[in-house]
């Protein structure tokens, strides 16, 4: 049963595939906004997955960040997070992410609990759609 106050932690270390530079969200080898947000998602997706029905999974629809601080190659990142709110399928989650130094990031991220396999005919749906309007396409051509 999904409850208040859990909690996940989860670390990286900073190497050039999780540089803005290698990224591209910048120019600057430093460990990038994308890869920030990535790592909360993972946290707070990992806390609360043992919690969770067989056949159910998370995904994320919202993420409100603020990435405060640069982290060099080689920095050791460490995410916290807390679930704060549960509303039926929605789950809140409260996230901080520290470096070697201090503080690097926060924000409040939003989860929904879902059936991975009725998720999963939504996406082949739009998959069979796209291969079909390509097929359109080539005919025409």
């Amino acid at each position: 049963m999904i409850e208040i106050g859990i909690k996940g932690k989860k670390t990286a270390i900073v190497t050039e595939e999780y540089t803005a530079e290698h990224l591209l969200s910048g120019m600057l080898p430093v460990f990038a906004t994308p890869a920030l947000v990535a790592l909360m998602e993972y946290t707070c997706s990992d806390s609360v997955q043992p919690e969770l029905d067989e056949g159910f999974g998370t995904v994320g629809s919202s993420i409100d960040c603020k990435h405060l601080s640069p982290s060099p190659i080689g920095s050791t990142i460490t995410c916290e997070s807390e679930l704060i709110e549960v509303d039926k399928r929605r789950l809140v989650f409260r996230v901080c992410a520290r470096d070697d130094f201090g503080e690097i990031g926060s924000g409040i991220h939003e989860r929904f609990i879902i059936d991975n396999a009725k998720f999963m005919l939504k996406v082949n749906e739009k998959i069979r759609l796209l291969e079909q309007a390509e097929g359109a396409n080539e005919a025409q051509n």
